[in-house]
């Protein structure tokens, strides 16, 4: 929901946005009063045939760490899920836990589109075992997908479970200090030679590190983190960050530095309050942007 009317808002007369979800069916009409405030919102690859939807419960302990309690199960987005999308410019997949956005979907967006693929590494980093409780995971399986990845974004407890050849695994995960990114060169040199054409690491209120290439060399350049007077809640911060890398992508997928400007806005409105009213125009977000940076 967050990305969703977070892109609507900017592709306000200039794009559509099409989530591709599965939902509870007692969930599907609230769902539906919500985005029917958006026009250019096209729900119709939002289903409820088979009646599952993900339902979470979370307790913070503090704010990178929180507990959780998954007691509902939305069934797999397949390739058939998104059949008729492959003129799509940018697919943005915001899995929240490891089974949702399979391997086979993103083959086959590859295989039969052209658009930059942008992937939270949130989902095959978490698991939920079978009391429901959710946990953090290796990505053991991580080769297989990167090259169907172009964008590859994760925050950094997500970077430890994706490089686990050079952890510490005395440390239990999701106690990770954010001055322990020795690692994320490595991380980046592996993933940028599978195929990925940027990682990006996010560091909360520290900003983040993007990685790409030049020739064959690895970049490395870091970006500040917008900066609010007040932080309300925090919740769907990462998965706005997402939505706003796949909005800069689509103006200029060559700018990977005004597609994290993007990101950091919406991520930074997230922060303002519990409603999607904290979700501004196209030009109310090019003004927050260009009053923290300089540029737009």
């Amino acid at each position: 929901m967050h990305p969703t009317i977070a892109l609507a808002r900017l592709l306000e007369g200039m794009g559509t946005v099409i989530p591709v979800s599965h939902v509870r069916k007692e969930d599907s009409s609230r769902i539906k009063e919500i985005l029917d405030a958006y026009p250019n919102i096209d729900q119709s690859h939002i289903t409820d045939a088979n009646n599952q939807g993900d339902v979470i419960r979370l307790q913070f302990l503090d704010q990178n760490n929180r507990i959780e309690q998954q007691t509902g199960f939305m069934d797999p987005i397949t390739p058939e899920d998104v059949e008729g999308l492959m003129d799509c410019d940018v697919f943005v997949c915001i899995p929240i836990t490891d089974y949702e956005v399979p391997l086979q979907t993103l083959a086959h967006i590859r295989a039969h589109s052209d658009a930059t693929i942008i992937f939270d590494a949130h989902g095959p980093t978490n698991t939920v075992d079978t009391e429901g409780k959710r946990h953090l995971r290796y990505w053991l399986d991580r080769d297989l997908w990167l090259p169907y990845i172009d964008i590859l974004k994760m925050n950094m407890e997500e970077s430890f479970c994706t490089w686990y050849e050079e952890r510490d695994h005395s440390l239990k995960l999701g106690h990770f200090s954010d001055d322990g990114a020795a690692h994320l060169p490595t991380l980046a040199a592996h993933v940028l030679s599978h195929g990925v054409k940027a990682l990006i690491v996010t560091q909360d209120e520290h900003g983040g590190v993007l990685f790409y290439k030049e020739g064959s060399a690895v970049v490395e350049e870091r970006f500040k983190a917008i900066r609010v007077e007040n932080v309300i809640d925090t919740t769907g911060c990462g998965d706005s960050f997402a939505g706003g890398l796949g909005f800069g992508v689509l103006i200029d997928p060559d700018d990977l530095k005004l597609a994290i400007r993007y990101a950091n806005a919406l991520g930074a409105q997230r922060t303002q309050g519990r409603s999607f009213e904290v979700f501004k125009n196209r030009s109310e977000t090019d003004k927050i942007i260009l009053d923290f940076y300089g540029v737009h």
